[in-house]
């Protein structure tokens, strides 16, 4: 994965993520919590739900990319600015096994920070028994936006 040495532009941004991440319902509509923040890294963690799955009874690859997609906003918006937002402007998901496990990890890892643009590399690990399985990963753009209504958080 990337390079972790990354500086926070301000000293409070694990408040600043946590306070976004609670504010999305959808994560809370998964189940998911985040699990670690640190600068241009972020672990979202959610347990199985057969709510989420599909018809074979896999969590579905939905739930899966829209995790996935969070904890790499996440891992760019801990490098940003306090006056940023952050907006996903594209992704690619390989989906490499089934959502198969007990609970599930996303990790997002900034790959390379930019003003305005981000790249940030993504794992989806299913765990079941212990034992871990990569079953997804992403590469994800995320846009740095300032002075738009809404968009702050």
């Amino acid at each position: 994965m990337a390079d972790t040495a990354f500086q926070p532009a301000t000293p409070d941004f694990e408040r600043r993520v946590r306070e976004s991440f609670g504010l999305q319902a959808a994560m809370a509509t998964l189940g998911a919590t985040l699990a670690e923040v640190t600068p241009g890294r972020a672990v979202i963690e959610l347990p199985f739900d057969a709510r989420l799955t599909q018809q074979h009874g896999f969590l579905h690859a939905g739930m899966i990319a829209t995790a996935l997609d969070s904890a790499c906003g996440y891992a760019a918006f801990s490098l940003m600015p306090a006056d940023a937002g952050i907006l996903t402007i594209e992704y690619k998901i390989n989906l490499l096994a089934p959502g198969r496990g007990q609970r599930f990890r996303m990790e997002g890892l900034v790959a390379k920070p930019g003003r305005t643009i981000t790249v940030v590399e993504g794992r989806a690990f299913a765990i079941d028994e212990g034992r871990e399985k990569l079953i997804a990963t992403m590469t994800a753009t995320e846009m740095t936006i300032t002075g738009r209504d809404g968009v702050r958080n």
